[in-house]
């Protein structure tokens, strides 16, 4: 057997939906921790993160049986589907890392002005309060809000978003070139003959 034949493909494939597996029950996992410990309480943020990790899931299953069963309409949609998702994730990734210092800043004062939620959780944890100013007269929910000497937390929170944003774009990366791989791997499957079929059969 050679890694190009049918059974080294279908292996190939199945493993591969195996690991997209563990990464969305990962994705759900780490939103459920975030909640369960009050790290997280953006249900924004958390939606989000769920249903990604069940999109992640659902197209990992349909994978999964299509390679299993051999069945060419679902090998079909979830090539596609996984096409487009390249194409997405591939072009997030590269504007997360071609992102400079400005532009991150004015990012993260959009995010800042847009989620409530969010920023309340950012000020608890890092004990900040305001973006830019502090102003004693709004209200915070940081430990030093009590004692009304509270710095910013734009300098803060911008000391990490290089970083964080090429660690997301470097795995998004890796990630989509999987992707691709997921795409010629099962369409390369799809066009093989299972040998132990009838010779007769339609595929």
């Amino acid at each position: 057997m050679v890694c190009g034949g049918f059974a080294c493909s279908k292996n190939c494939l199945c493993a591969l939906n195996l690991l997209y597996t563990l990464v969305s029950l990962l994705l759900i996992g780490i939103a459920a921790w975030g909640i369960g410990f009050g790290l997280i309480s953006s249900f924004r943020v958390v939606g989000v993160a769920i249903a990604v990790g069940i999109f992640l899931f659902f197209i990992a299953l349909v994978g999964l049986i299509g390679a299993v069963k051999h069945h060419q309409v679902l090998l079909f949609f979830y090539m596609i589907i996984l096409l487009l998702v390249f194409i997405v994730q591939f072009s997030v990734s590269c504007a997360c890392l071609a992102l400079n210092k400005e532009q991150q800043s004015q990012l993260l004062e959009v995010g800042w002005n847009n989620t409530k939620s969010a920023r309340t959780d950012l000020e608890r944890n890092l004990n900040c309060c305001g973006f830019r100013f502090f102003d004693p007269n709004e209200t915070c929910s940081s430990d030093c809000f009590r004692s009304h000497q509270c710095q910013p937390c734009a300098p803060i929170i911008e000391e990490y978003p290089g970083m964080v944003l090429r660690f997301v774009g470097g795995i998004g990366l890796f990630f989509s070139f999987t992707e691709i791989l997921g795409v010629w791997l099962t369409y390369r499957y799809r066009n093989q003959k299972d040998p132990r079929a009838n010779p007769s059969a339609f595929l």
